[in-house]
């Protein structure tokens, strides 16, 4: 029987605008009935100055839980009461757990896509890394490689207002992994970036280049890929870009985005809950559901 939310229901939301199109409460809610919790997850669509009040609310409330998206995740990282090591490095979260009464703020697009890696066989630990952007989950997943024992992140954006971000990540990871050689470049340099891909392990775009409507825009030539190198997409729409396509083609090993996402659902779920993601079957129900 369908479980129905009661006077004892707990509450976990998704903050941001906009948040129409999010996923989350599906997942989420789904995954919560499966394990018999009674939680209920929302997506409440608010902004910046909204946030303070949102703070209110969470702790009046008494909230277990939930996420934050864009516009929100640096403010929502001034109000927590802690942060991940991760999230403190970033100076964003969009992930928040409340312990009686501490809320604590974490970042995990690095760590769904870490693990997405893992999964796919792939560890990072003492490989030699390029990332192709700056903005928040690039940020992320430069973030996660160091801490997760990269030798090398390889950092290349173009010469926009992301730049000096990339400049001031490397900062932060000289002092906080100082074992992690990062390195921040212009995307515009195609020598520096072509030397780069040529001595990386691993590649991974963090750009929304490939995304509807860039689908036909890859950043790294296709000449540049030899069957030793993995290369990893953060964009899911569509599921296989032009990059991971002509990786394939020459005979990398690919990996798209898509289960970015899903894993970064599985690390928050887990946060929330203690316990582990119910992965197949949810996996059978978005199949369901999509016929």
């Amino acid at each position: 029987m369908e479980r129905r939310i009661n006077g004892h229901t707990g509450l976990l939301a998704l903050f941001g605008t906009p948040v129409g199109h999010s996923g989350s409460p599906a997942m989420y809610n789904f995954s919560f009935q499966h394990d018999g919790l009674d939680y209920a997850y929302m997506a409440f669509d608010v902004n910046v100055e909204q946030m303070p009040a949102v703070f209110d609310s969470i702790r009046l409330f008494n909230m277990r839980g939930g996420n934050f998206t864009m516009p929100c995740k640096n403010i929502a990282a001034e109000l927590v009461d802690k942060l991940s090591p991760a999230a403190e490095i970033i100076g964003a979260c969009n992930v928040f757990v409340n312990d009686a009464g501490v809320i604590t703020g974490h970042i995990t697009d690095g760590v769904g896509f870490v693990k997405n890696l893992e999964v796919n066989g792939v560890d990072v630990k003492g490989k030699k890394t390029v990332v192709l952007g700056a903005g928040g989950a690039a940020t992320a997943i430069q973030v996660q490689l160091a801490l997760d024992g990269a030798s090398e992140v390889a950092i290349f954006n173009i010469d926009d207002e992301f730049y000096s971000r990339a400049e001031s990540t490397k900062e932060k990871l000289a002092a906080r992994c100082p074992e992690c050689k990062v390195t921040v470049e212009h995307l515009e340099d195609k020598e520096a970036l072509a030397a780069a891909v040529n001595n990386a392990d691993i590649v991974i775009n963090a750009t929304i280049m490939g995304m509807k409507p860039h689908e036909d825009v890859t950043l790294i030539d296709k000449s540049l890929f030899r069957k030793d190198l993995v290369v990893a997409d953060t964009v899911y729409n569509p599921e296989k870009t032009k990059m991971i396509l002509e990786a394939e083609e020459v005979g990398c090993q690919a990996i798209g985005g898509k289960g970015m996402l899903l894993y970064q659902g599985v690390v928050n779920y887990s946060l929330f809950t203690g316990k582990d993601f119910p992965i197949e079957e949810y996996q059978k129900f978005q199949a369901e559901q999509g016929k």
